[in-house]
């Protein structure tokens, strides 16, 4: 799969604290990938990698296997009461699909959002260059990965980045203005991301890593039907959902 025009580089970090639970140590496995094709991106999606630029990563801790590769299944998803709330309250919001992008005001929101979240999360706060956005968010998407800008009287708020699978899409992260938190624009993201896969015929959205010991991310499983990766495969080996 991996060509001689292609470069790649794979390494491991060191052990660090995990991000997700206070009593383990966790380790990133990485695939420096410059001009990685749709096939081939799919194919580590597919296998638990998240892409971030033209990186794709996923865990390699010893002794831990909390984190679960989750895809919701966007073809048999029934919307609740609440999500459909939710969509009506969003009725007057303005949503547009294009290639990724950074801006001014990608960086303005993507800073109000995690200072808000450092606030109420206690989440690391790391300051953003333009540079370093672009390496992040918009370096690799070739002609798959998208961004969803989400606007509020006419201006920008949210950004949910995603990638264009021959199956689904991939989730890779969604960031949104935490003063307009009674439109819940994380969850209608995922609304939207799940109306599209249902209008395309696309039947998965890989949303990354479950733990269920992390409130941050344990809400995934919330969007049911779902399946977890059971196996953890090389680029030759299949799959196993269920």
């Amino acid at each position: 799969m991996f060509t001689n025009a292609l470069k790649t580089v794979d390494f491991c970090t060191l052990e660090v604290p995990c991000a997700y639970l206070n009593d383990k140590r966790a380790r990133m496995q990485y695939k420096y990938i410059k001009g990685a094709s749709p096939t081939l991106s799919a194919s580590l999606t597919h296998r638990g990698w998240r892409r971030f630029g033209e990186y794709y990563s996923r865990p390699q801790c010893n002794g831990c296997n909390e984190c679960l590769s989750l895809r919701i299944d966007a073809k048999n998803y029934q919307f609740s009461r609440n999500a459909k709330r939710t969509i009506k309250r969003n009725s007057r919001t303005q949503v547009y699909m294009r290639p990724p992008s950074v801006t001014p005001e990608h960086l303005e929101l993507y800073e109000r959002y995690h200072r808000a979240q450092e606030a109420q999360k206690g989440w690391k706060h790391y300051n953003l260059s333009m540079q370093s956005y672009y390496e992040l968010y918009v370096a690799g998407h070739g002609n798959f990965g998208k961004e969803i800008l989400y606007f509020v009287d006419g201006k920008l708020a949210a950004v949910d980045l995603v990638d264009i699978l021959e199956d689904g899409l991939s989730s890779i992260y969604c960031f949104y203005d935490p003063e307009l938190s009674h439109l819940s624009l994380g969850r209608y993201s995922l609304y939207q991301q799940i109306f599209y896969c249902q209008s395309a015929k696309l039947r998965w959205i890989y949303i990354g890593y479950y733990v269920p010991g992390c409130p941050s991310l344990s809400y995934k499983a919330h969007y049911k039907p779902y399946e977890i990766l059971q196996n953890n495969p090389d680029l030759t080996t299949l799959p196993h959902w269920e």
